[in-house]
């Protein structure tokens, strides 16, 4: 392995799905014309992330570990579940999520990034939504769209309304494409607020 490899290696950034794992090489993509140069490990789903978080800490190869985790329904409730794994691999973490993305220097370094933007209760698609250009004309027909179907004939749940909005906008692109694409083809603004705050995290953890 050389040198380039086995330092990839050692830094590694844990995500709940596919689609975490596609905006963030899309977003890294974008504004280094680059890859990664830390490898990305998909779990499936919060539980197998979560169970994942002690074992990758202890292992010796690794320098830097970062956890993105949506905060879903209560931000603090999900960096209590978060920080409990941490405790088991002796990292002490701060008593709150800081707002530009916790940085813990440890050995190995850990990084933690609630989505979407370490405040707010929220997933990936909160995330994305701050990337829609300001004054997007579709956008609010894409809200009316998806808040216009009768609740009898909605077959996601309440929770899952705003990924169904993303969706519905995703779909009026020149070329409908996934999330992460999306970000490749110029749809979503990755010099957004909320993006480049992401982007500075992953860099000054892996950095």
């Amino acid at each position: 392995m050389s040198n380039g490899e086995s330092s990839v290696h050692g830094r590694v950034l844990l995500v709940e799905g596919h689609n975490d794992m596609h905006v963030v090489a899309h977003l890294w993509g974008q504004r280094y014309n680059t890859g990664p140069d830390f490898r990305i490990s998909v779990k499936d789903g919060i539980d197998e992330l979560l169970q994942s978080i002690r074992g990758e800490i202890l292992n010796d190869e690794r320098t830097a570990v970062g956890i993105l985790v949506d905060a879903d329904d209560c931000l603090m409730s999900r960096w209590q579940a978060v920080t409990d794994k941490l405790k088991t691999a002796d990292i002490t973490p701060p008593p709150n999520p800081i707002s530009l993305g916790t940085i813990i220097e440890s050995n190995p370094r850990v990084g933690v990034w609630l989505m979407p933007d370490n405040q707010s209760p929220g997933e990936l698609e909160d995330f994305i939504k701050a990337m829609i250009p300001p004054y997007d004309p579709v956008w609010p027909l894409s809200e009316s769209y998806i808040d216009g179907i009768p609740q009898e004939d909605r077959k996601f749940t309440s929770g899952k309304t705003l990924r169904a909005k993303v969706n519905a906008w995703l779909a009026t692109r020149e070329a409908p494409r996934p999330i992460g694409t999306a970000i490749r083809a110029g749809d979503l603004d990755v010099n957004a607020q909320i993006s480049s705050n992401f982007v500075n995290w992953l860099q000054q953890l892996f950095g």
